[in-house]
Formats: C-alpha cells, structure tokens, sequence
C-alpha cells in the first residue's frame, strides 16, 4: 500500500497537496459516488476523512445502498500487442496460463 492513503474502517482514502490553496485534500476510493474532503493539517485532514466516510455511510443506508463497490474479479486491462505476446510466451513457457500469470504478477506487486 501506498504511504498517500489515509484509513477509517475499512474506507482508503486518498491524500494529495494543492499548494494554490495551501490545503490537503483526498476522495474515498472503491465507492461508486465521489466523496471528497480536505483538510489544512494533517490532522484536520484524518478527521474530515472519517467524517465523510460516516456521513457517507449514513447517506448510502438512507438511500438502501452499498457503500462499497463489489469487485466481481475480473476487468479488462489494454497493455501494447508486444506485451501482450511476450506475456503469452513468457506464461507458456512457464506452463501456466496467461490469466494465472497476471494474477500472480498483480499479487507480487501488491503484497510487494
């Protein structure tokens, strides 16, 4: 995981600068609406995070709704021809397939 990101339960959140306004400022990730906050410290920042989450959470059971996106598993991804065959051997070669060997290669990077 990345040092940028911010956690409340089970919410991210993320953090970026904006030196115009001289303030912090993220979005929730995984959810499907986009929820911001900010904040002019660090400190204030955690804390508008988990009030949006909260609010967030109390907006989505009014509206009978999951706050969260389900991830079904499988996505399209586009990476160059070039890639795509060099992946292709590179599983082949290995005797897996070529869905297993881009499992395991987002598994390492994200547990890197």
């Amino acid at each position: 995981m990345t040092d940028n990101l911010l956690k409340y339960n089970d919410f991210y959140g993320s953090v970026e600068y904006s030196a115009a306004d001289e303030c912090f400022f993220g979005k929730i990730i995984g959810t499907a609406d986009l929820v911001t906050f900010e904040g002019e410290s660090v400190d204030n920042l955690k804390k508008a995070f988990a009030e949006a989450v909260e609010d967030y959470l109390v907006l989505c059971e009014e509206a009978g709704k999951e706050p969260q996106k389900s991830y079904k598993g499988s996505f399209n991804i586009r990476i160059s021809p070039e890639l795509h065959k060099e992946a292709a051997v590179i599983a082949n070669r290995k005797g897996i397939s070529l869905n297993s060997f881009v499992e395991k290669a987002i598994y390492e990077e994200v547990h890197a």
